[in-house]
């Protein structure tokens, strides 16, 4: 026999139960929820019709190249993001000048009152007020950084996947200062393989094997399979010292110092992960190593070779005093707090430019949101600390639009010296479709270069453009790499590989990367 339980409660009680609201508190409540269901709904209606990459975004400037560089010329853009709630009643000018401090409240207040910042593309006075669903836009002058000219290559190309050697430098995606330097717009640019989804991505001074979806379902299948824990996964680096022989595992867990500038560390506080390497060969002072990362952390090779005691040789980030005398060996970094730590960092890239900096975390004004078609944040003064990549097994797979989507807010302004103020243009060169470039599987074809010196008759310069008036140097050839290669990806049924850089050669000497 089964007995029940039953809770009965008399009318009286049910009664006592409710709770009694004022009917006019009520009606004020539910009023408020549909208001914000209604703000909600017409975000998404307004952000579903913002453009995506056109053929129009592909040509608003193009490359030339100077110094063994890829440049960009300077270009006119429009910086969009809606309105925050706790921007809501308050005046556009006070959000700009706390919020978006790249410059002085006088520039921002000349920016509203010529009509180059505008609210849902319309002029506004500078004491109006923001409301819910309210577009901010800011329309300018914008500069990005240099990257190498080596070109991209293809390793693999069929109707589902295209498979590409990417070089040290260039970024995957746009995000911060990088747009038309990425790897996605060169090859929609250079070799109208557009549309492309990523499956995986690299940090920026990472080279080697990128793999893209031609299709949704692809991008899917691919993403799920290095999920799963499918795809094996071979990095070649060179490191600091001569390396043990042997297996040599590391199985420990890594903790995310800060997203906002994009730093880890060995932590007991951390996510599990595991590493195993192999030295290959060595010099006496250096070691080329095998890195089989078995999961999937941030920078989670760097991190547990900078744990080791074996740092990547050129690693600006987790090769640095900055992790104190010890550099981050067996955890030690110098007693810092995180905090600390991260207050260090800051001030280390401003005082020394650190070219390690990068693009997938923005030491910026605003966060990117991951819904909007078109991320980019208004304020195009700052750069960027990548944290998401594939030297860790990082997934993320997303249409190849998107910049970044954990960018922080910071006080801090990073400024990279690390581009020329050209400002010149020429030519895009004459594209071809993929089924003329490559109807059939490649192996190494090159995506040629456009463009060449500069066009001095093509200069566009910009008398309120503070990035006119500065001069930058050039990064050099050592600024633009960094020791750690995607070399190998096997999963079921298909394997990619690319050829050795000249750094991972058993007779290579650091004379040769001066």
């Amino acid at each position: 026999m089964v007995l029940g339980l039953f809770w009965t409660t008399s009318p009286r009680d049910s009664e006592n139960l409710k709770i009694k609201v004022p009917e006019k508190r009520k009606t004020d409540d539910n009023d408020q929820i549909k208001e914000l269901k209604k703000a909600k709904l017409e975000t998404k209606a307004l952000k579903a019709k913002r453009p995506g990459f056109t053929d129009e975004r592909y040509q608003e400037t193009s490359y030339y190249m100077e110094n063994a560089l890829r440049k960009v010329y300077p270009y006119y853009f429009t910086f969009t993001t809606f309105t925050k709630g706790r921007w809501v009643g308050e005046k556009i000018l006070d959000i700009f000048s706390r919020e978006f401090r790249a410059h002085p409240a006088e520039e921002y207040e000349r920016c509203i009152q010529t009509g180059t910042l505008t609210v849902n593309f319309e002029k506004v006075p500078i004491d109006y007020r923001l409301k819910h669903n309210d577009l901010l836009a800011n329309i300018v002058h914008r500069h990005e950084v240099p990257v190498t000219s080596q070109p991209i290559k293809i390793v693999h190309m069929d109707e589902d996947i295209v498979v590409v050697n990417k070089p040290a430098s260039i970024p995957v995606h746009p995000c911060g200062r990088y747009r038309h330097n990425t790897v996605v717009f060169i090859l929609a640019k250079e070799f109208n393989l557009k549309n492309l989804r990523t499956i995986h991505r690299l940090d920026r001074l990472t080279s080697g094997l990128l793999l893209f979806g031609r299709s949704p379902k692809k991008a899917r299948q691919m993403e799920q399979q290095i999920r799963n824990r499918q795809v094996e996964k071979e990095y070649i680096c060179r490191v600091e010292g001569v390396f043990p022989d042997g297996i040599v595992e590391c199985k420990e867990p890594i903790e995310v110092v800060s997203y906002k500038i994009g730093v880890c560390k060995v932590s007991s506080k951390g996510k599990d992960c595991t590493t195993t390497f192999q030295k290959l060969s060595q010099n006496g002072t250096t070691s080329v190593v095998l890195c089989k990362p078995l999961t999937g952390r941030m920078h989670q090779i760097r991190v547990h070779l900078q744990y080791l005691g074996y740092p990547i040789l050129n690693d600006p980030l987790y090769n640095h005093e900055v992790f104190g005398p010890l550099k981050g060996r067996s955890g030690d970094i110098g007693g810092k707090s995180d905090e600390e730590l991260i207050r260090d960092l800051i001030n280390i890239h401003n005082a020394e430019n650190w070219l390690g900096i990068d693009c997938d975390s923005d030491i910026s004004m605003f966060k990117n949101t991951k819904d909007e078609a078109d991320r980019e944040s208004l304020s195009s003064e700052h750069t960027s600390v990548v944290h998401h990549s594939d030297d860790d097994g990082c997934v993320n797979s997303r249409e190849t639009t998107p910049p970044c989507t954990e960018a922080q807010q910071s006080e801090n302004s990073v400024k990279l010296i690390e581009r020329t103020n050209a400002a010149k243009e020429y030519p895009l060169a004459a594209q071809k479709s993929s089924s003329e470039i490559c109807p059939a599987p490649l192996d190494a074809v090159e995506i040629p270069l456009s463009g060449g010196a500069c066009n001095v008759s093509k200069v566009t310069v910009d008398e309120h453009c503070y990035e006119c008036k500065v001069h930058y140097r050039d990064p050099k050839s050592k600024d633009l790499i960094m020791y750690l290669h995607a070399w190998k990806y096997k999963g079921p049924g298909w394997e990619y590989e690319t050829e050795l850089p000249n750094w991972a050669r058993n007779d290579w000497d650091h004379l040769d990367s001066a």
